[in-house]
């Protein structure tokens, strides 16, 4: 009996409709638009604007276009594994309020946080859950309202991150396509250089944390950019390496959107040209959890059976790691 493997049987994305351009920044921090452009790739991105949507809202319509485009109900669904680092709140998760938004009743869940990596993660996950044959739907969802914990006084992180959801369902394959193989990593050392100080247990909200802004991002951009340089690109390497795959195997890199330049150094750690990458850093920024199946969701007319992509990303904690798979429709 041929081994089953968990396959992407369907991919669906959402962004909020209101564009926030580095014009707009302009008129916020100190900055312009071709200081943004040549550093990060960012030209724009999505902001949820409504004061009472959350991060769930974005999976809502991300989730019921995905269970259309497959012609299935929201019933069928076993697990839901969420993705994210803006939980609608501490508790309960995510994956619970969207199961219930979407009529998903048969369906168990829960969040996964790994900051910009943690997609790779949850897919991988998801995965297992396939792979034992316990399971037969997984739906896995990567979204942050990243507007949410952004400083709009902080040049340096504000112009990054933008919001937006996407979700892939995970099927078996017993064709050779799927979930072949993942590198996944984390070194907690590096949680001085990028994190939210305020909100947990160590620092619990109150006047004094609100007050000195604590409840934001922080990072440190020289840091952050050496470590995922290096990391997302060896990840991205190893991955081929363990495989035995060349960069002419490489149908598609699908990295994490963080930064223009980090992306590059991957492909070029892997042997590709920029015909192979996907990007939309310039329409969407950072969106955390939500950069990788967006990519998916964008380019998912162009993707063929049997296309192998290896999927790359780097996170806060810090986190990185990479995924090869072969596309299954």
């Amino acid at each position: 009996m041929s081994k089953i493997r968990a396959a992407i049987t369907a991919v669906n994305g959402y962004v909020p409709p209101y564009v926030l351009t580095n014009q707009e920044l302009e008129t916020l921090v100190d900055t312009n638009d071709e200081w943004i452009v040549s550093r990060t790739g960012i030209k724009e991105r999505r902001i949820l604007k409504d004061a009472d949507k959350a991060t769930s809202d974005l999976a809502v319509p991300a989730v019921m276009g995905l269970l259309e485009k497959r012609g299935i109900s929201a019933e069928e669904i076993d697990l839901i594994i969420f993705a994210t680092a803006t939980p609608d709140m501490v508790f309960p998760a995510t994956a619970n309020i969207l199961a219930d938004k979407i009529g998903a009743s048969n369906a168990w869940g829960y969040d996964l946080q790994a900051a910009c990596s943690g997609f790779l993660y949850a897919l991988t996950t998801g995965a297992q859950f396939i792979e034992t044959g316990h399971h037969k739907k997984v739906l896995v969802v990567g979204g942050d309202k990243m507007s949410s914990i952004v400083d709009y006084t902080d040049r340096s992180t504000c112009i990054l991150f933008g919001d937006g959801c996407g979700a892939v369902l995970l099927e078996p394959d017993t064709e050779g396509n799927g979930v072949m193989d993942s590198v996944l990593k984390s070194d907690g050392a590096g949680r001085h250089y990028l994190y939210q100080k305020a909100g947990g247990s160590l620092n619990p909200a109150s006047h004094e944390t609100v007050d000195a802004r604590e409840h934001f991002i922080h990072q440190e951009g020289q840091q952050v950019f050496k470590f995922a340089v290096t990391n997302m690109a060896d990840a991205a390497g190893e991955i081929m390496e363990r495989n035995n795959l060349k960069g002419d195997d490489v149908t598609w890199l699908v990295p994490h959107q963080a930064n223009k330049r980090i992306i590059d150094a991957t492909a070029n750690r892997m042997g590709i040209g920029s015909e192979k990458i996907m990007i939309n850093i310039q329409k969407y920024g950072n969106t955390t959890n939500g950069t990788i199946p967006l990519c998916l969701w964008n380019w998912e007319n162009q993707l063929k059976k049997g296309d192998v992509l290896v999927l790359a990303a780097f996170g806060g904690g810090f986190t990185w790691g990479s995924v090869y798979l072969k596309w299954a429709y």
